[in-house]
This record gives C-alpha cells, structure tokens and sequence, in this order.
C-alpha cells in the first residue's frame, strides 16, 4: 500500500488482475461524527462550554449577531477567508466534490496540533523551571584552594583523559537533622570534619575505575589554604587528614590529596549524614553482610553507631545505612580500617544496583533519587548543574562491574598507634599507578605489547630538554635539580641536553616525547638515567624528547629504587584490603565485642 499524500489523499490498494478500488472510510467503520465542524473540542484552549451549537450555525466567534452575519452580509468564516474569491470560494466546490471529509480531519487535526502544541510548550517551561529548581538544590563551592601546579593529564590517541573524583563525607552538625543523626548537639557549631575520604579515578578509556580510600587519623601535610569566604588564611600544617576540611572548605581537602599523591583532580563530590540517608531512601534499599549478629553499641562508654543486624545479608537504606556507613565499633578491629571496607562493600553494591537499572524504571523514584541527589551534594563550581551530574553518571556506568577495584591506602602506625602514616614505597607505588592511569587490578599490565624501537639517533646528537618538576606548596622546591640532572646527563654521553628554566610541579620524574619516532629515543634515554619503562609518555606538549625530574628525585644524581613509578607490577599492595565490584559474596566480619 502506497502512503497517502500530505494533503489528505486516501490511499487505494492495488489487486492483482482486478481494478477493484479500497473500500470507502465508511465501510471499514470510519466515524464522520468526530470530525463535524462543531467548533473546538472541549479540551482545546479557549474553548467555551455552551458554544457547540452556536459554532455549528457558523456563529463561533461570539462577535457576530445571531444569524452568524457579518455586516457585509458574510459569515465570518467566509469574512475571515476572502469572500467568494478566497477559499470560502472554494468551499461550495470542496464540499461537492467529497472535500468536506478532508476539510473536517484536518480542522480537527489543527486542533490536536494546537492543543499538543500547547502542552509542550508548558511542559518546556515546567521543564525548565524544574531543572533550575535542582539547579537550586545543588551547593557549590570552590575546588581547589592551594597551589601545587599540578597539570592535568594529556588526551590519549582519542582525545581522552582520566577523570579523578574526590568523595567526600562530612560529619557536619550544623542543622537539626544533621545533629539528631549523628548526635553531639555541642558540636552544632563546631566546622566539620572530612570523616570519609576516597579518590575515585576512571581511566581515560572508561575501561577500568579505582577508588582508594584514606583513613581518616592518616597524618599528612596540609598545605596553606585560604578560605573563600571570609579570607582567613590557614598556615600549613601536618595534621590528620580530616581536619583539611576545617581549612576553608572542601577545596583545601583537594589541596591536600594534590600535594600528597600527586594526582590531578577534576571534581570533588560531598555530603553529610542528611545527605546520606536521604539519597539511601531514595535508592531504595542496599544489600549487605555480617558475618555474625551486629550491634554497635557499648553501655559502659557508649561507643558505637547504634548498627543492629542479625547475621546474614540484609537490605539496607536511610539511617541503618548512614549507621553502617558510620560503623568502626563493631567491624574488625574496630578501625578505621574496618569501617572503610565496610564503606566499599556499601558502595560496591549500591553500583551494582544502579548500573542493573532496578531502580531507575519508576519515573517517581527516579524524580525522588534527582530530588534527593541535589539537595545532598555540594560539589565544585564546574560540576554544579543536573545535566553536568547526569552526564558524570553516564561515564561511570560505561565501566564494567568487574573492573571495578577498590582499596584502601597501604598504611603503618605512627608512634604509640594513635594515627597512622602512608606506608613507605607501597603508598607512593599505589599513587604512581593513579598517576599513570593503570587499573588497581592488574589487568592493563598483561596485554601483550609490541617490541620496543630502536633509537633513532646517536645520543651526542640527541636534543634532550631537562625541567624542574620538584615545585610543591609544603616542601618547597629543591633548587637546580635541572642543571644538576642535565649535567650528569652531558657525562652519560647526551652532550647536546640543555634545560628549561620554568619551575613545574610532577610527582612522577618522567621522559616525555612528542613524536613516535622519537619513543626508541626516550626509552635508550630512560634506560641511562635509571628509570623505568613507565617513566616513558607521549606527550604533545613535550616539544622533542624531555626529561621532568619529579619530586620522587630531589636529591643527587641517581634516580631512587624507592620511588613509586619504579614498579611495573600494575596492581595494588596485597594488604590494601582489595575488593572487586563483581564481588556479592564479601561479608563483613564482626568483632566479638560488639555480637549478640
């Protein structure tokens, strides 16, 4: 069957061997009485109860006397469409010829077009006025508030860069609810700590994503950070990690994690203990697991977050899930520790919730998790409207479940086991896969890769540029390290290096190339200086072939064995406490102290 014209044409079917035509609209049961020029349907704008019949005398306008003439003696609608020699002309011959029946559909037409016109247009602008309202809920604050220099990673071959996330989870009492969840009404005006803290970081390929935690006794140094709003600048310190939160803002919290892994940040992400159980309502229901019953409360001094579980997996959401996520009392060995695996294994399965799409078919409660997500979040200025959130989860539910790895960060005990302290060499080694985009898991080390090139020159011809890459906001810079390295450089047989006087800030001391003929080149001159294969990029920015010595080498001429970006092994330290996102079947174990 051939499709109707535009103008109303009914279409015929053709049968073989006959010229036999399709049937009228009236035998195949076509209704004419819904189209009869009776006037505008009752659901359409402007329509006025009582006026059918008067429309169907040709008096709709409600202008005209009762006979339905104008003073010139027309009908309005023959007025209004030029008289004899306009389409009121027309309309005699129309109807004679079976026109009235194309005429009356698409009158009525008109009006299903006026109408739905209608309706998208107040739906854009309730639309609209819905996204400025989550717009609204959402609170913004400033990202970074130090100044440690640290350049944001270049695109790969297609343009691509990780994405690094700082999660932050704050135990702020500065409203009614806030104070009845996480109780200590005295510390109503007390600025909040950063309890929880984990750097979530997705490859530049979207393939893999990391999520390292920190506890949060972990002492490290807090750079200078002024606060946005008043002005007050707080001088560096070495302090617990949480109390960064306390030195402006979320943006000094960033500062902090920049100068101690050396890891770009794109974005940060916080909430609070309201925050936390509105969103776990919201997502209706997390499953987790306890080895033993659970209740995380002590009498004699009233320690404990007040968790009840009996053994088993059970599905938790609003202020049981902000208690579980609260728990220390009651996990392993009541640390800090136990309290971030169980934070993993929450957040493990709320991702595997989400990315099944269980909870997103139901428009009210997709509308209630949008509710909920923006009036939880403060984020930074760059991330703060739903179509820029919406578009964040995009890119994180293209990972898959399996490559999903997190850990918590390699750690010792400081003196007396008060706090605790990176762990030496394991910390930095798990910072430098960060930094180098490798997935926690180890699967990126086992491709297969092809054999390395030779070098394209002789070394004595090769333009070697050396760069200070030691700048950092707490230990200052380590003065002359390009001159120094280009020197033993000129010793090792690269006679035409010279340096760049402009003082940078790198972790990582790399050798950088901007043209692949050149990477047989970077890998010979790696090799003489002591470093690893990973110390090895590409980058457009390079212009040449470029040695960054980086803060992992701020002294003499020998790069150090310690230094993180010498292991190639691609996986997390065995004692990270890993979990994979596939996994459903972790349980939390309890401590006996806090069974029942």
């Amino acid at each position: 069957m051939r499709q109707s014209s535009v103008r109303g044409e009914r279409p015929r079917r053709r049968r073989s061997g006959s010229d036999q035509q399709q049937p009228e609209a009236e035998q195949l049961g076509w209704d004419d009485s819904l189209y009869e020029e009776s006037g505008p349907p009752p659901d359409a704008p402007g329509w006025i109860p009582g006026a059918d019949a008067v429309s169907a005398n040709g008096a709709g306008d409600g202008k005209s006397d009762q006979s339905g003439d104008t003073a010139d003696g027309k009908s309005p609608r023959a007025a209004a469409r030029g008289g004899k020699g306009g389409r009121g002309g027309r309309r005699k011959a129309a109807e004679a010829s079976g026109g009235r029946r194309r005429r009356r559909k698409s009158r009525a037409l008109r009006w299903t077009a006026l109408g739905l016109g209608f309706l998208l247009v107040g739906g854009a602008g309730a639309g609209y006025l819905y996204y400025q309202h989550l717009t609204d809920n959402i609170r913004k604050d400033k990202l970074d508030l130090g100044d440690s220099g640290l350049r944001k990673p270049e695109p790969n071959a297609f343009g691509q860069t990780p994405l690094n996330i700082l999660l932050i989870g704050s135990d702020g009492r500065n409203n009614d609810k806030n104070i009845e969840l996480g109780g200590a009404a005295e510390d109503r005006d007390r600025k909040p700590l950063g309890d929880v803290q984990m750097l979530l970081h997705v490859s530049a390929d979207r393939s893999n994503m990391s999520v390292m935690s920190i506890p949060r006794d972990t002492r490290v140094p807090i750079p200078k950070c002024t606060d946005p709003d008043d002005g007050h600048v707080y001088p560096q310190d070495t302090a617990p990690i949480n109390q960064s939160l306390q030195h402006g803002g979320p943006g000094c919290t960033v500062a902090t994690w920049k100068e101690l892994t050396g890891v770009y940040i794109d974005h940060f992400m916080m909430v609070d203990f309201g925050g936390v159980v509105d969103m776990a309502d919201a997502i209706g229901g997390v499953p987790v697991c306890v080895d033993k019953n659970i209740y995380s409360h002590n009498r004699s001094d009233g320690h404990g977050s007040g968790l009840k579980l009996t053994k088993g997996t059970h599905s938790i959401k609003g202020v049981q899930a902000l208690q579980w996520l609260r728990t220390r009392y009651g996990f392993e060995d009541n640390t800090d520790i136990g309290r971030a695996n169980a934070q993993h294994m929450y957040m493990n399965s709320m991702v595997r919730q989400l990315k099944s799409g269980t909870k997103l078919t139901d428009p009210g409660k997709l509308r209630d998790l949008a509710e909920a997500a923006t009036k939880a979040l403060t984020v930074d200025d760059e991330l703060g409207t739903p179509m820029k959130l919406y578009d964040l989860a995009g890119q994180l539910r293209e990972v898959p479940t399996g490559r999903i790895t997190m850990i918590t960060m390699p750690w010792v005990y400081g003196p007396g086991e008060k706090y605790v302290l990176p762990k030496p060499v394991e910390a930095e080694q798990t910072f430098a896969l960060l930094r180098n985009d490798t997935g926690l898991d180890g699967k990126d080390t086992g491709k297969k890769k092809a054999a390395d090139p030779k070098p394209s020159m002789a070394k004595d011809q090769l333009h070697v540029v050396v760069q200070n890459g030691t700048q950092s906001t707490v230990l200052g810079p380590a003065p002359g390290r390009a001159a120094v390295v280009q020197q033993h450089l000129a010793q090792l047989g690269y006679t035409a290096a010279g340096t760049d006087s402009q003082l940078i800030s790198q972790a990582d001391t790399t050798v950088e190339y901007s043209d692949k003929k050149l990477r047989g080149d970077a890998l010979a001159l790696a090799k003489d200086a002591g470093l690893p294969k990973s110390a090895v990029r590409e980058s457009s920015s390079a212009g040449g072939l470029r040695l960054i010595v980086g803060g992992d080498w701020r002294t003499g001429t020998v790069y150090p064995k310690s230094a993180g970006s010498s292991d190639d092994s691609g996986k997390a330290p065995k004692n990270s406490s890993s979990l994979n996102g596939k996994d459903d079947k972790a349980c939390m174990k309890v401590n006996d102290d806090y069974t029942f």
